[in-house]
């Protein structure tokens, strides 16, 4: 088991806006008023001021997070195969396909080892290009290859730099969305103060640095600052089409990063429909929305050999059928309120059934069910039904897939980001009520002009698309724990938003009756200030605490594992055992795997269970037959999985694969009355006791106080 120890000492003022708001800039027949000469020379000062602390914040904080990351695993001083089982899980299997490509011959080898892998997976050979999203890795072997640094920086040192660096590139996105929202860098400033001293919630980037999410997330980031962009009103054509192919650029990049792009980008185009529907944003750059997310999802799958996930993906269902209702029903837009809302009623039907349609013959075509047991587990998450499935009830255990914990809030208040956030949502979310329903009812603009004017910040598309925006990944991440850092990081920029936004304190200012623009200008940088030396003062020395606290990597059992199996197996071994292992054994010893990680697709699904079957009740002779057919040389058992405590009764693995056998629990508890006492007892017990039914099969070879490798006999 990984762990970390207490390292040894024996051991070697801005004063306005970058831009004027809309409301002094356009006159009453739309034109843009020109800037004077000095306001003009102000607002290049403050941009370039603005732009030095971005740059300085993003870059601050990739050097936080290394500092975190080295300190933690005194990672500079490790031995090669330490780092590398520091990369659990995914992350090893991740990072092993860059240390194949930079230790093949030729870049033309290593790549023609991805795309015909045959050690990945016993006795099948597989595209890792097609099944993983792992261009990135590509990309940095080969830059490394080619660019003269090798003398100079380590593989590993290069591959997680990058990584740090993409933080930078992250948190000076959620800085640049925050300042256009707000129309202040102060607000961008408190944007990233929150995402440092919210750390905890917002990324894990530090001890999971290949994870997939820590690659995709600042791409994601850098596409809702585009899209924030694009959402503004009178931008030039020029301005339009430069910001169309940044979020174009932006979505490709996420997309190509990531599994769960299209889930996640499924929620942005509900965001876009929603608010289309209500008449929030305009109709013309939203069908340029789905048009890039579809086009870039599309030139994703080009790239990973037409991936059947990617083209029966329901983001892409839901696009396509979008643009054919409206295409159906033209007159959406137009009629009172109960005639819109009747037509709203049928239009939401049409797309929802056209999705299920496309979306059903796309896979019927296909024959895709790589993506069914994310439905099965959404099925059973949301209470439509128990299951008995294995891959459902695997997800359904994990923490992680959990709702997310309640001392969240309590974490995120105790720097008064979630209070605030709350705040600035309650008012922006009833503002939005009452300008929606002007929308429907298509209230005559004049006769409520003074109205509308108190709800402003709601009229201006990008603090719309913002709002439903946190309100739609706030539910994701309240019901799935792991997606909580899309959330957080954006709770951070649209907190920031609502307290330096200049419509904000106007809006509550004339509620309480207590308006003036000068008191408006005073409140909304001075809140904001004291809201950062609050801050400053609170978590700066637990900042310097944390930073000069030093401690090391330990697990010196995987570490002899790891050795013996190097030492003492050939190079074509095959081992079978637990997928998070495996993935570090393929890294470090560059073995055979009979399974691993990367769970999307459905015969790895169905061998991940087979191979399982060490951990419950089966036979020696059933498990030998298992094992064989994969071509297993050694099986790897784990004892914290084994005699697991982890977990409560019912969802220990072992519990999972009784159940899922239909075989009757360990332990004290209730079993569903079907379930039946297995013939043999647990397999990964009863081989240590070597009886002659099992030694006949498996043969101990190593042995330490977590794992236990047993060499399988070659009868013929």
């Amino acid at each position: 088991m990984t762990t970390v120890r207490q390292r040894r000492v024996g051991k070697g003022t801005e004063a306005a806006e970058d831009q004027p708001s809309e409301e002094t800039n356009v006159k009453p027949d739309g034109k843009i008023q020109p800037v004077p000469p000095g306001g003009k020379l102000w607002n290049i000062l403050s941009i370039t001021v603005g732009g030095i602390v971005a740059i300085s914040v993003g870059l601050l904080t990739s050097v936080y997070v290394a500092t975190l990351h080295e300190n933690d695993l005194w990672f500079s001083n490790i031995k090669e195969v330490e780092r590398e089982i520091s990369f659990r899980t995914e992350c090893g299997l991740y990072y092993s396909y860059y240390k194949q490509m930079i230790q093949a011959a030729s870049i033309q080898q290593g790549l023609h080892g991805l795309v015909y892998d045959n050690k990945t997976e016993s006795v099948r050979t597989i595209n890792i290009l097609e099944r993983m999203n792992v261009y990135q890795e590509v990309f940095l072997s080969i830059l490394y290859r080619i660019l003269p640094i090798q003398q100079y920086l380590e593989p590993v040192y290069f591959y997680i730099y990058t990584l740090f660096g993409l933080q930078a590139v992250y948190v000076i996105a959620l800085y640049v969305t925050s300042w256009l929202l707000s129309g202040t860098w102060l607000s961008g400033l408190l944007a990233a103060c929150w995402y440092i001293t919210n750390r905890v919630d917002t990324t894990r980037v530090e001890f999971t640095i290949p994870l997939r999410e820590n690659w995709a997330l600042p791409f994601f980031a850098v596409q809702i600052a585009a899209i924030t962009y694009l959402l503004r009103t009178h931008l030039q054509p020029a301005q339009e089409r430069f910001t169309l192919m940044a979020v174009f650029i932006a979505t490709f990049l996420f997309s190509l990063t990531w599994q769960f792009n299209q889930f996640m980008m499924l929620i942005q185009a509900l965001a876009l429909f929603i608010l289309d529907c209500l008449d929030m944003l305009p109709t013309a750059k939203v069908t340029w929305l789905y048009i890039i997310q579809i086009s870039g999802l599309l030139l994703v799958c080009v790239l990973q050999f037409f991936n059947s996930m990617i083209l029966g993906s329901l983001l892409i269902s839901f696009n396509v059928s979008v643009l054919i209702a409206r295409t159906i029903q033209k007159n959406l837009k137009k009629g009172g309120l109960l005639n819109r809302l009747g037509k709203l009623i049928l239009h939401v039907l049409l797309v929802l059934c056209l999705t299920l349609l496309i979306n059903k013959f796309i896979k019927k075509i296909l024959n895709l069910e790589s993506d069914e047991h994310i439905f099965k587990f959404l099925k059973a998450k949301f209470g439509f039904g128990a299951t008995r499935d294995f891959d459902a009830n695997l997800y359904l255990c994990e923490e992680a897939f959990g709702l997310l914990p309640v001392n969240t809030f309590s974490r995120l208040s105790s720097t008064l980001l979630f209070y605030i956030y709350g705040f600035v949502l309650f008012l922006l979310t009833v503002a939005a009520v009452i300008v929606a329903f002007r929308n429907l009812s298509g209230s005559n603009q004049v006769q409520l002009k003074k109205k509308v004017e108190e709800y402003t910040v709601t009229l201006k598309p990008d603090a719309a698309y913002s709002l439903v925006h946190t309100v739609l990944f706030g539910c994701l991440a309240l019901s799935t724990m792991r997606m909580k850092y899309l959330w957080t990081s954006h709770m951070c920029v649209f907190a920031s938003f609502g307290l330096c936004s200049t419509e904000v304190w106007k809006l509550i200012l004339k509620c309480l009756h207590l308006y003036t623009s000068q008191r408006t200008q005073v409140i909304k940088y001075s809140i904001p200030i004291i809201t950062l030396l609050y801050i400053s003062f609170k978590f700066w020395p637990g900042i310097m605490d944390e930073l000069s606290e030093l401690r090391e990597f330990y697990d010196p059992d995987t570490v002899e594992l790891m050795n013996w199996i190097k030492s003492n197996t050939p190079n074509t071994a095959v081992f079978a055992g637990s997928m998070q292992l495996l993935a570090g054994v393929k890294l470090c010893t560059g073995r055979t795997l009979t399974n691993h990680p990367h769970y999307e697709d459905k015969n790895l699904r169905e061998r991940t269970k087979q191979i399982y079957q060490i951990y419950a009740k089966r036979s020696p002779g059933d498990v030998y037959g298992i094992l064989r057919s994969f071509g297993t040389d050694y099986v790897i058992l784990e004892d914290s999985i084994c005699y697991e405590r982890r977990h409560s009764r019912g969802c220990r693995l072992r519990d999972l694969l009784d159940v899922a056998n239909g075989h009757i629990m360990d332990g004290l508890g209730e079993n569903e009355p079907d379930l039946k006492p297995s013939l043999y007892p647990r397999f990964c017990e009863e081989i240590k006791k070597n009886l002659p039914s099992y030694t006949m099969h498996f043969t101990r070879v190593f042995q330490n106080k977590t794992f236990h490798v047993y060499k399988l006999a070659k009868h013929k």
